[in-house]
């Protein structure tokens, strides 16, 4: 089998000349959970005391706030992250974003979005949303689309350096695993593999 990494070193190679830029592309584990728990309970808090909607009507929009997420998350996986661009500046685009994930894999500093990136897209998210969706379900939905990240990032984290006992992370982290050294035209479910079990794109199992 052919290595398509560069190394499994938990430190990756220097990207840019700048020494302020490069402090920025590096991020701790815990960044997103210090930074976006509290939005989430922000947004729960805004659910129930100023849009005052029914607690069924929450757990509703929290559900396909969540399983919105997870549609999300492999859309921006398998066709932004994977896209492969043929301009020189494209492709170092795609080194930055995930290309040095799939070379350093391990790099303990760039396995969960930078907040340079992460905030951004929130906001993006967030206005998109709101162009169409009124409070009562704009607030639940986007408490929810946002844990979903929380969740993604952390799982992401854990799944390359944490040793599951339980057989079901073991098979998320198997499914990610396969991803990374043995191919990564499939499985792009990263929290869940949900999406790739339904839309045929993940590994098939060995009879």
């Amino acid at each position: 089998m052919a290595k398509n990494f560069v190394s499994n070193s938990t430190e990756s190679v220097r990207m840019f000349k700048s020494d302020f830029m490069e402090f920025f592309s590096r991020v701790h584990w815990t960044v997103p959970m210090i930074t976006y728990i509290p939005v989430v309970l922000f947004f729960i808090y805004r659910s129930f005391f100023v849009a005052h909607i029914s607690g069924l009507l929450f757990t509703g929009m929290f559900v396909a706030g969540l399983l919105s997420w997870t549609l999300f998350e492999y859309i921006m996986h398998r066709w932004i992250f994977h896209f492969v661009p043929k301009s020189k500046w494209g492709l170092r685009l795609h080194f930055i974003f995930h290309g040095v994930h799939h070379d350093y894999p391990n790099d303990m500093k760039r396995l969960v979005l930078p907040l340079s990136v992460s905030v951004p897209l929130a906001f993006g998210v967030y206005f998109a949303l709101r162009a169409f969706m009124p409070p009562v379900y704009l607030y639940p939905f986007f408490s929810a689309f946002v844990l979903g990240y929380i969740f993604y990032d952390t799982v992401h984290y854990a799944l390359h350096h944490f040793n599951f006992k339980g057989e079901f992370w073991k098979k998320i982290k198997k499914h990610h695993m396969l991803h990374h050294y043995q191919d990564s035209s499939k499985g792009f479910g990263v929290s869940s593999e949900l999406w790739d079990k339904v839309l045929n794109s993940g590994f098939p199992k060995k009879k």
